[in-house]
């Protein structure tokens, strides 16, 4: 190959990856809109329908659950055979039902299969499907060194707008104010809604290029490494999944969804007011992910994840001792700002200490079971809920975090990535 056509196929390969980024932000903002109103909607929902706190609870974890098997399942036996993109179209179309069956069931075990197969997502935080294969598209259509900031400007996008969808989720009392539609259908219009965001994607990953997964395999091959489930970076990765598992089950029983729960019945919150709360909490946490990464420049990225997850832990402990709301919104706006750092962070670490072939399959292992824990907590949340409005959840999820922060420092604060400055050229690697 000649050198200009060198430099021509460079310069095509430059502008596909560029695509490739744009699509993905718009697809993670359009999904971020349905799951910030749902989140915020789905307990005041299930609670007009006549279910109570434990009910709310195991709808939850089903949601969880359900989406750990789906992705776990496609991160060992599919991503890296098929392309993302014909993945991604499949789970929007999962998208399109999910959303559907919710705005015409009312009873709770057709609640609950739905809820475990479906994509709802009853977290400010994307645990669904799509999120493995977004995060190994994006890994594969950047140089290492704009990582971090592409996860970030990718997280920032997503908490922006899912906080206007929980903005949005006063739609449907002001719709009921206006036009004396009930609640019940106002919100069922909503889950309609978000069945019309999934539809809105599937363009979207049909202009994905199908030359990332060509270039990564080629990378992988490279470094003698075939695509493949898991392979030379499963002992790293499965260490990883361990401890990003015990954060998410701590992080279970303050699932946003459980949260708003709290607030109702606490301070006895409108939906409207909720929806600004939430609002709030994400734009605090969208705007974190950009400070993240200066952090991480600094002082790097396991010290970034630490070392502003611990305070954040902190005010979710001391919430339910919060005298009055204004003190309980304080905290929470304060917990906003911190705990989120971890996420742009945490998903360029696991990046950057596999192997390009095992990018797809890392994203699924440490995101799957993350949300299998995240699933057991939400029915003992609202267990504990219906027992007392106290907020024990927020206290044991703090607890449970916070062991996690001290276990992964001790863990891996002499594991770095090959980008940091005196960082390690290869993460460790069984055989």
């Amino acid at each position: 190959m000649s050198a200009q056509s060198a430099m021509t196929a460079d310069a095509a390969d430059e502008r596909s990856a560029r695509s490739d980024t744009r699509i993905l932000y718009v697809a993670r903002g359009l999904r971020a809109f349905g799951d910030g109103f749902v989140s915020v909607l789905l307990p005041a929902y299930l609670v007009e329908l006549g279910f109570d706190s434990f009910a709310i609870g195991s709808i939850t974890t089903a949601m969880l659950f359900g989406s750990a098997i789906v992705v776990l399942g496609v991160g060992m036996g599919a991503a890296h055979r098929l392309p993302k993109r014909t993945l991604l179209i499949a789970a929007s179309v999962l998208m399109i039902a999910s959303g559907a069956a919710f705005a015409v069931e009312a009873d709770f075990w057709p609640l609950l299969v739905i809820a475990f197969v479906g994509t709802l997502n009853p977290s400010a935080g994307d645990v669904s499907v799509f999120l493995p294969l977004e995060q190994a598209a994006l890994a594969d259509a950047v140089p290492s060194r704009k990582r971090t900031d592409v996860f970030a400007s990718y997280n920032l996008i997503g908490s922006l707008v899912g906080a206007l969808g929980a903005l949005c989720s006063a739609a449907p009392e002001i719709a009921g104010a206006l036009t004396g539609i009930t609640l019940t259908h106002a919100v069922q219009a909503m889950f309609v809604a978000y069945a019309c965001l999934g539809a809105a994607t599937i363009p979207l990953y049909r202009g994905l290029s199908v030359t990332r997964d060509a270039e990564a395999d080629a990378a992988a091959a490279a470094t003698a490494v075939a695509p493949q489930a898991l392979g030379p970076s499963k002992r790293i990765v499965y260490t990883l999944a361990g401890l990003f598992s015990l954060d998410a089950f701590g992080g279970g029983f303050i699932v946003q969804s459980l949260l708003a729960l709290w607030l109702f019945e606490r301070f006895g919150l409108s939906l409207a007011a909720a929806g600004s709360v939430f609002f709030w909490t994400g734009v605090l946490s969208a705007f974190s992910y950009p400070v993240a990464v200066r952090i991480a420049r600094r002082i790097g990225l396991i010290n970034t994840m630490v070392f502003t997850h611990l305070p954040s832990n902190l005010c979710l402990m001391l919430l339910p001792l919060a005298p009055s709301l204004g003190w309980a919104l304080a905290l929470l706006f304060v917990r906003s700002a911190l705990s989120q750092m971890d996420v742009p962070t945490r998903t360029s670490y696991v990046m950057a200490v596999v192997t390009p072939g095992e990018r797809a399959a890392a994203a699924s292992v440490t995101s799957a079971p993350r949300s299998v824990a995240a699933a057991a907590s939400p029915m003992l949340a609202g267990y504990l809920l219906g027992l007392t409005s106290f907020g024990w959840p927020l206290i044991i999820g703090g607890c449970l975090k916070a062991t996690y922060d001290v276990l992964l420092l001790v863990m891996f604060r002499k594991v770095h990535p090959p980008e940091e400055r005196g960082g390690i050229a290869e993460p460790a690697r069984d055989g």
